[in-house]
């Protein structure tokens, strides 16, 4: 029950977040100060409550499942929790380059940016000179490397829905920063991948 409510939880911040970077059309119907207080609220709201609802799902009580590697399962405790050896280095083998990721995003952007999800210009530099997006592909990442540490069976059916969810809140952003921006976003999206960072300098 707790992971489905988590899931739908998730998905119920989506029409926030899209109101919330819809800076133009809110500054024309309430005014410059009053219309970024709205959006800057709601970004909040939402990516608060995105991340935590995303939080909920991965701990939320679900069955488990077990990767078999056809040898002996070495259990280990970590922090009071029973984990499987070879789930865990799997899984940190996503979660760090997703936490990378996540906190290179935000570094280069700023804080206030990255929770209102109001920028003042195309940023493109740093992380942001590789992908446009690492906020979410480390999030995507984080995740499967989580759904593996805990075994979060329900998580790990969710794994594609999550995916989709995130591509989409990257192309409502994007939508919007084209009407911001004009040129200067759009060559900028021309000339960088969205969720896949280059690896090559």
């Amino acid at each position: 029950m707790w992971f489905e409510i988590f899931l739908v939880g998730m998905v119920l911040m989506v029409p926030f977040h899209y109101i919330s970077v819809r800076h133009i059309a809110l500054r024309d119907r309430f005014g410059k100060e009053t219309g970024e207080k709205i959006g800057n609220a709601l970004g909040m709201l939402s990516g608060w409550g995105f991340f935590g609802f995303w939080f909920g799902i991965w701990l939320a009580p679900q069955p488990r499942f077990y990767l078999d590697i056809g040898l002996e399962p070495i259990i280990i405790t970590v922090f009071g929790l029973q984990l499987i050896l070879h789930h865990l280095i799997l899984g940190i083998v996503f979660v760090i380059p997703g936490a990378y990721l996540g906190i290179a995003g935000v570094r280069e952007m700023g804080i206030e940016v990255a929770e209102t999800h109001h920028p003042t210009e195309v940023v493109s530099t740093g992380i942001y000179s590789r992908v446009r997006h690492p906020q979410y592909i480390g999030g995507i990442l984080a995740h499967i490397g989580i759904v593996l540490i805990f075994q979060a069976e329900s998580a790990l059916y969710a794994t594609i829905p999550i995916i989709l969810v995130n591509i989409l809140l990257c192309m409502i952003e994007e939508r919007e920063m084209v009407r911001e921006f004009g040129s200067a976003y759009q060559e900028y999206k021309d000339e960088v991948p969205m969720l896949l960072p280059r690896i090559r300098t």
